[in-house]
């Protein structure tokens, strides 16, 4: 076992959560200072409740119940508590059993949940927190004793995921079950983060009622700006003022203003905060006593500024949980919706953004602005927008959940300054877009430096590992804003290409030569044309070229470009083309040279605006340049790849034993002790057994110091033999004659120990020697816990693609079967192993699963620090691994945890 920690409160259990309803709650280790909390709690209780939890009419506890409630070991006894604002409203324990040689320690548990909280999820809430607490005690099992009529207990028990064992005896229910993760509770798991993280922001983007907390008199301020905002924005719900100077029964632009908060005549959803950043914590507490819901904070001053700010902005965050509240900010732009039943305009921007059906969410404030004026420019809509600003709780994660299962958003896009959680990333934005177009522009590209404010952990791996992530999760990664919303006015408005086939329409012959130039860059496959019709021709002309190209069936998409005599676009050639567009059905963009609109084809249909102008008018994307227009299109048609592509499975090799790696793992890390900080590398035997617990059988080498030694060695293993040296920098090194290999006899042995030691003098007084293996392509693969990232495969070809070109490709655990295949074939190197120039095609099966049990091993155990296996010779029969070296250290704890819990 892992050592455990001195005895006392632990405090990595303390956690913020959101309820299935949206709200938060606050879950931590019970105290003894709880105990008239426990009293309280028990009073307000049902006697139906009392009796279900103690099996007697229980009216009241004793002061020797409270002391044996609520003092816990944390160890064998542990206790749970789920509080908002200064009640507990949920409590979870266990009493662990001795423990029993040979069998699963397992631990007794119990529940207790509000009955006026029932019904939003604290009891599942509570299960997974105590069973992550439980496995950290090295319990594997709960049992329960249940009456048969408490059924709302036993389905979180049976909901959860686990299979659960149950007999009858005297009248109660005893209900068993294991309490490790399965992949059924896993899923349960995250279909519920999803619904209540996505309620969550619901209640922020459609409020019934809204309150400008810091509203001024001043044209021009933030506070009347934000006002203003909401009342002419024309937001459906009831809009409230606070100013600490207000007058009694003022009226500011229209509204009532009051003093504080806590003078409004009844409870308001949603508050927007725009007071100097030191009363910003009185004003939430203010808001939390009055039943707000949610918080969108504008005002500055927090973690963008220094340490003061920073422990400033956890307590406004810490505050706002506590009392169930989500917060947008600080620092934050505002938040808009622009549905008509909503129409909420709370943010900085003067007008209400047209409606439409892409989300926008932005990280930065400032730069919000430009995302905003751009999305209005090109006649984009927006179904909603919100700008986290220092994303102290609200984020691009919780945007996701969000839009997953909203009807009015048919495409998402996200200006990222820095990733806090990326593997909850990498799993949110997969499933959304496998349903949706997900586009990001991800900033920091020459390293990993992250913006004030923001909370970020710091990490070890390579900037490929971001892109590698993101292109995992089936997301479009752009460069910059502009392109952004090239690729959202292709995803937003036209249907996903079918393949890469693509036709090229045009009046001039030099755009149709740029845009096939630009197709080809691009990996899209010109299939019919360019057709470039005479300069002259007319609309006709070009519209019967356009008609052959969407009839031609050998095309996907389409590229009509066109150079006005004049600088305004033919309001006729633009209807042309958007007719024809939708007519034809096929994905489309178009470039009226020097214009960028999305618009520009619907404004050749009808007047803008106009009131005779259809619901469903084509909209044809347009723009300046073919290549930019090409650019966009190629985005979208590998998007389109990717969600038709098989998603593949989750890794599931045979032969692995996780308990037993487990096992294993914390008995190395309890024998290092206080060493175990700096990391435990395993020596050769215990490598191999923790290999052999994933089914990696790694071919045996014993380490020599004579001539004599590596005779023995080599008939003990098996002539012929391989030696070579153990060093970092030489091992495997053909190049460097640090491997001698088809060493047939004892006499070969010799002169090849004494050229090596010749060579690299000390550094070859320990060698290996290895019994040969054949021959095969060498590669490298391996896992590395980062403190950010949490697991990271990477996997290369060795010797000088991996050594002087650093091509090796990156993944994120957990992986499928398509994830490892994508894996292999994605360095440079790749063709190596499938038959290049005439070379044998390799078993790049044997090395994928080789991959894959990696993955599956380093996904389990945060333990694992480094796992590195070099080289793993691929031949054409079999992938050998011929070395190893494993790395454990205590787990530093991952940002995407085995229970549901909110960022820190």
């Amino acid at each position: 076992m892992v050592p455990l920690p001195p005895v006392g409160y632990p405090t990595r259990w303390e956690a913020d959560v959101v309820l299935r309803d949206g709200g938060t709650a606050h879950v931590r280790p019970i105290r003894p200072s709880d105990a008239e909390l426990v009293a309280a709690f028990h009073s307000r209780q049902s006697e139906e409740s009392r009796y279900l939890r103690f099996f007697a009419p229980m009216p009241r506890l004793s002061s020797r119940d409270l002391e044996r409630f609520t003092n816990v070991d944390h160890v064998d006894r542990v206790a749970l508590v789920a509080t908002v604002g200064e009640d507990i409203v949920g409590i979870a324990r266990f009493d662990a059993a001795p423990a029993r040689d040979g069998s699963r320690r397992a631990a007794e548990v119990a529940f207790n949940i509000s009955d006026a909280h029932q019904g939003r999820g604290l009891g599942s809430v509570l299960l997974e927190h105590l069973a992550a607490a439980a496995r950290e005690r090295g319990i594997r099992r709960f049992t329960a004793d249940v009456l048969p009529q408490n059924a709302k207990m036993i389905g979180v028990f049976r909901e959860a995921g686990f299979e659960v064992r149950q007999g009858y005896s005297d009248g109660v229910l005893e209900v068993a079950f294991d309490i490790d993760p399965t992949e059924r509770s896993v899923d349960v798991m995250r279909a519920r983060e999803q619904r209540a993280e996505a309620r969550s922001v619901q209640a922020l983007l459609s409020p019934s009622s809204v309150v400008v907390v810091g509203a001024s008199r001043t044209p021009g301020s933030v506070g009347h700006r934000l006002l203003a905002d909401v009342v002419t924005g024309g937001f459906s719900g009831a809009v409230h003022a606070v100013n600490a100077d207000a007058e009694p029964g003022e009226l500011l632009l229209g509204v009532p203003v009051v003093r504080s908060v806590r003078d409004l005549p009844g409870p308001v959803d949603l508050a927007v905060v725009a007071v100097p950043a030191a009363s910003v914590a009185a004003t939430v507490t203010d808001c939390a006593s009055t039943g707000v819901r949610g918080l969108v904070v504008v005002s500055s001053g927090f973690a963008e500024t220094g340490p003061q700010g920073l422990a400033l902005q956890r307590e406004v965050v810490r505050i706002a949980r506590a009392n169930g509240m989500r917060v947008v900010g600080p620092n934050s732009y505002g938040v808009v919706n622009t549905d008509p039943a909503v129409r909420l305009n709370a943010s900085l921007y003067a007008d209400m953004p047209p409606a439409g059906r892409f989300g926008l969410f932005s990280q930065s404030g400032a730069l919000a602005v430009a995302v905003l004026s751009s999305a209005e420019r090109r006649g984009l809509g927006l179904s909603t927008f919100v700008s986290a600003g220092n994303r102290a709780d609200v984020s691009g994660n919780d945007l996701m959940q969000f839009w997953l299962d909203h009807e009015g958003t048919d495409a998402v896009g996200l200006y990222l300054e820095s990733v806090g959680n990326p593997r909850k990333f990498s799993r949110v934005a997969r499933a959304l877009a496998r349903k949706k177009p997900v586009v990001v522009v991800k900033s920091g590209a020459s390293g990993f430096g992250v913006p004030p404010g923001h909370a970020v952990r710091a990490s070890r791996a390579p900037f490929e590992a971001v892109d590698s992530m993101l292109r995992q999760a089936g997301v479009v990664r752009v460069e910059n804003v502009h392109q952004l919303f090239d690729v959202a006015q292709v995803a937003v408005h036209q249907p996903l290409p079918e393949g890469a086939r693509v036709a090229i329409v045009g009046n001039s012959d030099a755009l149709g030569t740029l845009a096939a130039d630009a197709c080809v860059s691009w990996g899209l496959q010109v299939a019919h044309g360019p057709v470039a019709v005479p300069p002259y021709a007319g609309v006709e002309t070009f519209t019967a070229a356009l008609e052959a190209a969407f009839a031609d069936p050998g095309v996907d998409a389409v590229v009509a470009s066109w150079v006005p005599p004049t600088p305004e676009v033919d309001p006729v050639v633009a209807a042309a083309v958007a007719r024809t567009a939708a007519a034809g059905a096929k994905t489309t963009v178009t470039c009226f040279l020097g214009t960028r609109t999305v618009s520009a084809a619907v404004a050749g249909a009808v007047e803008p605006g106009a009131a005779d102008a259809p619901a469903d008018v084509p909209v044809v994307p347009s723009y300046p340049t073919p290549e930019d227009a090409v650019r966009a299109l190629a985005a979208v048609v590998r998007y389109a790849q990717w969600r038709r592509r098989d998603p593949g499975h989750p890794l599931a090799p045979e032969g692995v034993d996780l308990r037993a790696a487990r096992a294993l793992v914390e008995r190395e890390l309890a024998a290092a002790g206080d060493a175990a900080a700096e990391g435990v590398e395993l020596d050769a035997e215990r490598t191999q057994a923790l290999l052999a617990t994933a089914g990696i059988d790694l071919l045996v080498r014993a380490e020599v110091r004579s001539v004599d030694e590596a005779v023995r060695a080599a008939e003990r293993l098996g002539w012929p033999v391989a030696l070579k040296t153990v060093g970092e920098e030489l091992a495997g090194r053909q190049d460097l004659r640090g491997v001698r290999l088809g060493i047939s006899n004892p006499s070969a042995l010799a002169e090849a120990v004494a050229d090596m030691r010749q060579v690299f003098g000390r550094a070859a007084d320990v060698l290996a020697v290895q019994r040969m293996a054949g021959l095969g392509v060498p590669c490298q693969v391996r896992s590395t816990e980062d403190p950010l990232f949490g697991p990271v495969v990477s996997f290369g070809v060795e010797g000088d693609p991996l050594d002087l070109m650093g091509d090796v490709a990156y993944r994120i655990p957990p992986l499928t079967d398509v994830d490892v295949a994508e894996l292999v074939r994605s360095v440079k190197a790749a063709p190596k192993l499938f038959g290049h120039r005439g070379s044998p095609v390799l078993d790049v099966d044997a090395l994928e699963d080789v991959v894959a049990r990696v993955a599956v091993l380093a996904d389990a155990l945060p333990e694992v620090a480094e796992l590195r296996l070099s080289p793993v010779l691929v031949s054409e029969e079999g992938a050998r691994v011929l070395g190893a070296s494993v790395t454990l250290a205590p787990p530093q704890g991952r940002a995407d945890p085995d229970r549901r819990t909110l960022p820190t």
